[in-house]
């Protein structure tokens, strides 16, 4: 409705009383909610143009240190930017030795005497710690593998309450602007093996999760005004024996099929959908081969599903899901697919870069054609992002490669920070939002 300055008096009331609540609800939407941005597919807003360049003396507005470990993502919500982290307490000597016999995995773990997990609010204009609340204090907690953390899964941000989740360990729900915890829920209990992955997604009322461990299988959804069970749905799809083959440490997401929402669920073997508000599971694909420890987050777009299988021999998959009666596989792909970064789609081409070596790959998200492999070099844990028209591809060596869009290979620039980045950048604005394993960083340039 517009305001015409000619409209009768009381329509204009109406519509202006409109108008201004159309505003509020705009500018109580939180502008990164959540490990991905809006929606969790990588992209940022339309109206963001990050920097391009930058280094540790250019283009930095503010540095600051974030005490503890933790690889979850910076979300962001006003002038405020909230994250996890771990305080963590070695085992002694003689109780690590005891806790690596039990260990069946013959991976490089951390042991903790004691991890106390807690979340930081950050300030968005300074830089300034505003609140540091520990949620869990644990005694001997699970392992985790040495390029996990405590405290890996991103949290969500909605207008006044920011959840938290870190597995087994427990959720919890905060007040954002007091910083008073709402809730806590420690009830829901799962083998991880190599610590905490999966990030929580919120549907209307609910916090969803998954729940892939070791040895039970499940996804769970908390109210999010009490953070009671509402639903427990156990994964249906035959697995293999070997409990470490049964692990998942995906994401879910909620894409609109048919007009209607649907959990889309990666599971070990098997990707799911699930009817939201009861976890009651709407159908099941399995992906052909075997698929498990799986970390990156699937994308969508055109009724179809992309997504990587997983450790030991990752695949490519595209899984048309408004197929009928049920989704079916389009294509596969299997050079270079990526373990732990997610995938990225822009328009009808699909990129990826792998865990190893840096090979980053271009596919025709159509029919999986190989657009082109180029070799980056480096390592990556953190997922790619498209803001500003281009491509952002983060390292565990601390560099952010960018990258033009497109079916051929065009670098713009390769950006290097001290430490590591584990984490997934945010994209707000004119700034770009990266956390390495010792900093968080509000970077903006006016080289864009």
């Amino acid at each position: 409705m517009a305001c015409h300055p000619l409209m009768n008096p009381h329509l204009k009331l109406k519509c202006l009383i409109a108008l201004l609540g159309t505003v509020a609800a705009w500018a109580a939407t939180p502008e990164w909610p959540e490990w991905r941005g809006p929606g969790g597919q990588g992209h940022a807003a339309r109206t963001a143009h990050p920097p391009i360049q930058w280094s540790e003396t250019e283009g930095v507005l503010w540095k600051t240190t974030i005490p503890g470990r933790g690889w979850s993502s910076p979300v962001i919500d006003g002038k405020q930017i909230w994250l996890s982290t771990a305080h963590e307490t070695a085992a002694k000597p003689e109780d690590a030795k005891r806790r690596l016999a039990a260990n069946t995995a013959d991976q490089p773990l951390v042991l903790l005497e004691k991890v106390d997990l807690h979340a930081v609010c950050v300030d968005r204009n300074s830089g300034k710690i505003l609140k540091d609340v520990r949620l869990f204090s644990v005694q001997e907690p699970q392992w985790v593998h040495e390029l996990n953390s405590y405290a890996s899964p991103t949290p969500v941000v909605e207008e006044g309450r920011a959840y938290f989740h870190f597995g087994t360990f427990g959720t919890a729900c905060l007040d954002s602007r007091s910083g008073k915890i709402l809730w806590t829920n420690t009830s829901l209990r799962i083998m991880h093996e190599n610590g905490p992955g999966s990030s929580p997604v919120l549907w209307t009322n609910l916090l969803i999760f998954h729940l892939d461990g070791s040895d039970s299988q499940s996804v769970a959804a908390l109210d999010t005004a009490t953070g009671r069970l509402v639903w427990r749905t156990p994964r249906s799809g035959e697995l293999a024996d070997n409990p470490q083959l049964k692990k998942s440490y995906a994401t879910p997401a909620i894409v609109k099929l048919g007009g209607v929402d649907q959990l889309v669920s990666q599971g070990a073997d098997w990707l799911y959908g699930y009817e939201p508000s009861t976890g009651r599971e709407l159908w099941k694909v399995r992906y052909g081969q075997l698929g498990f420890s799986l970390s990156s987050r699937a994308v969508f777009g055109g009724g179809t599903v992309y997504l990587s299988t997983g450790f030991m021999k990752p695949e490519i998959q595209a899984i048309q899901l408004d197929a009928q009666p049920q989704p079916v596989h389009r294509w596969k792909y299997s050079k270079g697919a990526p373990t732990m970064p997610s995938l990225l789609l822009v328009g009808e081409e699909l990129y990826f870069v792998s865990d190893s070596g840096g090979f980053f790959t271009c596919l025709d998200a159509r029919t999986g054609a190989e657009q082109f492999r180029e070799r980056l070099g480096g390592n990556h844990n953190a997922s790619p992002l498209y803001a500003g028209g281009r491509i952002y591809l983060p390292s565990r060596e601390g560099s952010v490669m960018v990258v033009e869009p497109g079916r051929q290979f065009h670098p713009i620039a390769t950006n290097t920070l001290a430490g590591k980045i584990m984490a997934t950048p945010a994209v707000v604005g004119n700034s770009i939002f990266i956390r390495t394993d010792r900093s968080l960083y509000r970077i903006e340039s006016a080289t864009r």
